[in-house]
């Protein structure tokens, strides 16, 4: 992978911190930010090194979103043909796809919101398992107050994580919603006094996921994100036949010792991925 210009990325103990690292441009998203974070979600997903994945930001704000002047330059939104209109619809699916890797990737995602969430901010963080933010966090579906519908996943993921009518409300306006009544709706989990204590809070949790058997957390993110697409009943079927296929004696046998000792589990890694051209 070509050294990265929008964020840093460090494994340490098994887990991973992606940092948003442009704050002179209020981390902005552009074709180069959206490249790297794909091969960052990608490379993560198939090593299996890391068991936890944090993503966190720098300066006064989380991100801004959307570099405005994509629009204007690198990407070109052609309204004028139906072909051109059918191109619209097949740039967005690819944009879609990379924060659907963060939904999809094996190992669960923490969000460190600082500041402003805005517009494909938002987008992207919905896609997290867990939200931390501070105090002066705020989010915002942005694109409404610029003449357009939020399209990378806002108006299909938030949908399930806060009540229906807050985020009309707030896809409708463009109104921000603050750190507090975030949390209160359940969009964030806990809100911190400043950035620092939210990072090492989000770290500290991100460690204890990679305590456990990561095919166990395999599992259970599997279980829990099939649960929150379909019924009860197709999900519970799902549970059983996801706990024949990851059932392990050997790993609850461990998980029970090291937990009764107080040490450290031994629990493999998730086996690295290569795709089928990877392969002689």
């Amino acid at each position: 992978m070509n050294p990265l210009t929008c964020f840093t990325l460090s494994v340490t103990d098994h887990v991973a911190h992606l940092v948003l690292n442009r704050p002179e441009a209020m981390n902005t998203m552009h074709p180069t930010f959206w490249r790297e974070l794909d091969a960052v979600l990608a490379q993560l997903h198939q090593a299996g090194e890391a068991r936890a994945l944090v993503i966190s930001s720098t300066g006064k704000h989380f991100s801004a979103g959307m570099a405005l002047e994509t629009f204007s330059g690198a990407i070109t939104m052609d309204d004028q043909s139906p072909e051109g209109r059918a191109a619209i619809f097949d740039l967005l699916t690819d944009m879609q796809a990379t924060f659907t890797r963060i939904d999809n990737l094996r190992i669960p995602v923490i969000a460190a919101i600082q500041g402003g969430c805005i517009g494909g901010a938002v987008d992207m963080v919905t896609a997290a398992c867990v939200r931390y933010a501070t105090a002066d966090a705020f989010f915002c579906i942005q694109e409404i107050n610029i003449g357009m519908v939020a399209d990378v996943g806002t108006l299909q993921r938030l949908p399930k994580l806060i009540p229906l009518g807050v985020v009309k409300e707030l896809a409708y306006t463009g109104r921000r919603l603050p750190a507090q009544k975030a949390l209160g709706y359940g969009l964030v989990n806990e809100v911190f006094d400043t950035a620092e204590a939210m990072v090492a809070a989000a770290l500290q949790c991100a460690q204890e996921i990679a305590s456990k058997p990561p095919v166990a957390i395999w599992g259970t993110k599997q279980a829990v994100n099939y649960a929150r697409d379909h019924s009860v009943e197709d999900s519970l079927r799902q549970m059983g036949w996801l706990q024949g296929a990851i059932w392990s004696n050997q790993h609850v046998r461990e998980a029970v010792t090291a937990m009764k000792q107080k040490r450290a589990g031994d629990f493999p890694a998730l086996t690295p991925l290569r795709t089928f051209s990877q392969h002689d």
